[in-house]
């Protein structure tokens, strides 16, 4: 089924919409949600919170893509009940993930946090589309869907500390551009 048939469901307030959401988007979310978490458990109920999200929320949203909709609310819940459960001493691999970035990415503590949000946010998709496509897929997959580094390697057909390498580069990179377009760190 097509995405705007699906909201078209929702906007209807057909049940079946959650159910065709499943069929379409379900191994999705439940991997962005995994690789966040770690934790099959946690990473149900996320999915099924994202389901309820986005039955609340379509309409009044109207999505342009469900999958980035969808991939987009799944994320910020995974992350969401990530440092919960980190406040509360449990550790996973998500820390990892983070930590990775804080070189490259400024900290948003402030009342203008929203406005630098914003610009961080354009001046990333410019540097986004300055990218190869193997590139700007890669970064996105480590980075936006939390692929683990040793699969996304086997995936490429390279060894981990070479694709480890590629991606420190391209977190450089990413630093240089941002430091370049005036972005402070």
């Amino acid at each position: 089924m097509e995405d705007m048939d699906i909201i078209a469901l929702y906007n209807s307030r057909v049940e079946t919409a959650i159910s065709e959401t499943d069929s379409k988007y379900g191994r999705l979310l439940h991997r962005i949600a995994f690789n966040i978490l770690s934790n099959r458990e946690d990473s149900e109920e996320i999915v099924s919170d994202t389901y309820n999200s986005a039955w609340n929320t379509i309409p009044p949203q109207q999505p342009n893509s469900l999958r980035a909709y969808l991939g987009r609310i799944t994320r910020n819940l995974s992350i969401n009940r990530w440092h919960k459960q980190r406040a509360k001493k449990r550790y996973n691999g998500a820390e990892l993930l983070l930590s990775e970035l804080t070189d490259c990415i400024p900290a948003n503590n402030n009342v203008e946090s929203e406005l630098e949000r914003k610009e961080l946010a354009l001046a990333i998709d410019r540097w986004l589309s300055s990218l190869s496509v193997d590139d700007r897929v890669l970064f996105l997959r480590r980075y936006w869907f939390s692929d683990a580094v040793n699969v996304l390697a086997k995936e490429c057909g390279t060894a981990s500390n070479k694709l480890a390498g590629r991606l420190f580069r391209l977190r450089q990179s990413l630093k240089m551009f941002l430091e370049k377009e005036g972005i402070s760190l």
